[in-house]
């Protein structure tokens, strides 16, 4: 039994957040300071009464709007986010009522972030597989912004929201993508150096308050905390092995892939990134000038944007590769019908 990716479609919310506003807001951080640290003039900010799950639905209105899939097909619901409407119920089980999708599916939530994609996609080729279901939704939505701490400039910067809608069949259509072989890796050590503290079972009581040191701001644990030196130092460590071994599980080249589409973390971690595994500027994709990184749906809009613009052919091999939050990581390769 054989996976496709067959189809996806995003939502960004109207609401922006340019380099513009933050210089106003935190004028040592001038605007081209800014665009050459991270790649980003631009981010897409959920409103104060939006939230993951209305993101979903209005991505998902967006999917069956643009293609012929009826609702009635879909057979599971995979939900990936870290920014659930609650604690319980699965945010999954919501959207599946307002989509009207029938009741006798699956629905789960992932509680995944930069990698979720992969990951999601993974466990939706593991149910077509194993014959489970022969259409299952992947959604990835995510609202970091709310988790981010006003006086933050540092993650400002690079988060912003949006939702994307991806259908993983056991039918060839539409983008009609084969998901071949995954490799994944966890390294839970690094937990703390991509966090929200507080909220949990474990801190549920918890009142951050801000933590100043030498006039400026470091974290509140009510709020996201990243500590950005590490997860690159993760990021630089893990992702050539990764792209190799999956090569290697794949019994594929670098030089056979056409392109690489890596999670959209930020400019100059994936030039690094690119320059240490010696790929051609012209096969590697950077699609976050506007967009801003919007976790786990970086790579499925990067995906559909892509498709946009370019016309794959028969036979073409694409790389995808999720990193970060976990900390965790995982790739594999699509070769286009």
């Amino acid at each position: 039994m054989k996976a496709y990716i067959n189809n996806i479609s995003f939502y960004l919310p109207e609401k922006t957040l340019s380099n513009v506003d933050i210089e106003i807001e935190h004028p040592e951080w001038s605007i081209e300071k800014i665009a050459a640290k991270t790649g980003i003039n631009n981010r897409h900010i959920a409103q104060q009464d939006e939230f993951s799950s209305d993101m979903a639905v209005s991505a998902a209105n967006i999917f069956f709007k643009e293609t012929n899939v009826s609702k009635d097909e879909i057979e599971y619901l995979i939900l990936c986010t870290q920014s659930p409407d609650y604690i319980l119920p699965t945010t999954a089980c919501i959207i599946q009522d307002r989509l009207g999708l029938n009741k006798s599916i699956g629905s789960i939530d992932v509680n995944q972030g930069c990698s979720g994609f992969i990951y999601s996609i993974g466990l939706a080729k593991g149910l077509i597989v194993s014959g489970q279901a022969n259409k299952v939704l992947v959604i990835t939505a995510e609202t970091y912004s709310k988790f981010i701490n006003k006086n933050d400039k540092s993650n400002k910067t690079l988060f912003g929201d949006g939702a994307a809608v991806t259908l993983v069949s056991n039918e060839c259509s539409g983008f009609g993508a084969k998901i071949e072989d995954f490799i994944y890796g966890t390294d839970g050590s690094g937990f703390e150096s991509l966090i929200v503290k507080n909220g949990g079972a474990r801190f549920r009581l918890e009142k951050g308050i801000d933590i100043i040191e030498e006039g400026k701001f470091q974290r509140n644990d009510d709020n996201l905390y990243m500590d950005g030196r590490a997860v690159f130092q993760f990021t630089n460590s893990v992702v050539p092995d990764l792209v190799n071994l999956t090569l290697e599980k794949n019994s594929l080249s670098l030089d056979e892939i056409d392109k690489f589409i890596f999670h959209q973390a930020n400019k100059f971690m994936l030039d690094k990134i690119r320059t240490k595994l010696k790929i051609p500027q012209d096969k590697f994709i950077f699609n976050s000038e506007n967009i801003g990184n919007t976790v786990s749906s970086t790579i499925p809009i990067s995906l559909r944007t892509l498709c946009n613009i370019d016309k794959f052919e028969s036979g073409q091999k694409l790389m995808i590769a999720g990193f970060g939050v976990g900390l965790s990581y995982g790739a594999t390769v699509l070769t286009i019908n």
